[in-house]
């Protein structure tokens, strides 16, 4: 007498897994397409955190911080500053959404400071997910 035995063939398991893999190569770009856009929003979000906090800063200390005092700024009190009422941010400086540190100088190109990401490349300059996310254009 034949048993039947519960399972599945090898067969129905090579189907399941080629169905999956079909699935995975049509949904993966185009999400992987949003990825990027998202990094720039992220970015945008971070800089206008980080101008909110210059302002309470500025409000309190009398100036912006200076380039070499740069974004700790908002962290910790910087030598010499008698007003400071801080923490600014709640959070350490994070890096940009692409692992890059932000930079700041004070003065700015349009005035008391700029805070910029150089994107995905790192680099100044570029298109779509190498474009510059500047505290200027954020406004």
């Amino acid at each position: 007498m034949a048993t039947k035995q519960n399972g599945f063939t090898l067969m129905e398991l090579l189907i399941v897994l080629v169905i999956i893999g079909l699935l995975a190569a049509l949904v993966g770009p185009a999400l992987f397409q949003r990825v990027k856009p998202a990094k720039q929003s992220a970015a945008q979000a971070q800089i206008q955190n980080f101008m909110t906090a210059l302002d309470s800063y500025f409000i309190d200390v009398g100036r912006y911080p200076t380039t070499q005092e740069g974004l700790q700024a908002l962290r910790s009190r910087p030598s010499g500053v008698g007003k400071w009422q801080g923490p600014y941010l709640k959070k350490e400086i994070p890096k940009d959404p692409w692992a890059f540190p932000y930079l700041y100088q004070a003065p700015g190109r349009t005035g008391g400071y700029e805070i910029l990401s150089y994107g995905a490349d790192g680099k100044e300059g570029g298109d779509e997910e190498n474009r510059d996310i500047t505290s200027w254009e954020s406004q």
